[in-house]
């Protein structure tokens, strides 16, 4: 049993299924801390609210959840076996579209949508009022949570079916 651990493709296998639990379970964290800090944005900005320290930590820590997946989402990227086989075979991957989502567009839009928190995060961060911190966190955050929305592999999607959780 021992050897098993010693084992390079166990050890990949491990990591890889590992990554996976990881981010498939992370996401939540990201979607949770998304939807309190749009909530947070809208009352702030609706409400004429001040921009309190508690307002800043959660833009700030929805930021850093959402890179901590992006890291867990880039490793997991390089170890898997569909991404590898649509990589190495492109034209005929291309065709299936559950190889092209997880490919290129799953990574791209999440991508995209991790660059748009980073941008909203910073520049509500260097806005004068407490009216143009909470527009500028709403704006980029809800796109960025609507974009997510579309790229998870939700069981019911159209575009790619997963699990809840793996």
């Amino acid at each position: 049993m021992f050897l098993l651990y010693l084992c390079p493709v166990h050890k990949n296998l491990m990591m890889y299924q590992t990554l996976t639990f990881l981010h498939s379970t992370f996401r939540w964290l990201v979607l949770m801390s998304l939807l309190y800090s749009v909530y947070r944005a809208y009352q702030g900005y609706f409400s004429n609210k001040v921009f309190s320290k508690m307002d800043n930590s959660v833009r700030h820590w929805t930021a850093t959840i959402a890179h901590i997946q992006l890291v867990l989402g880039i490793t997991l990227y390089s170890q898997s076996q569909i991404v590898k086989y649509f990589w190495k075979n492109f034209n005929e991957a291309k065709e299936s579209f559950d190889l092209l989502f997880f490919g290129l567009i799953h990574i791209f839009l999440m991508l995209f949508s991790i660059i748009l928190i980073t941008i909203g995060s910073a520049v509500s961060k260097r806005k004068e009022t407490d009216k143009e911190k909470f527009k500028t966190m709403l704006i980029y955050f809800l796109i960025a949570l609507l974009i997510i929305f579309i790229a998870i592999p939700w069981p019911f999607s159209p575009l790619a079916n997963r699990p809840y959780f793996r």
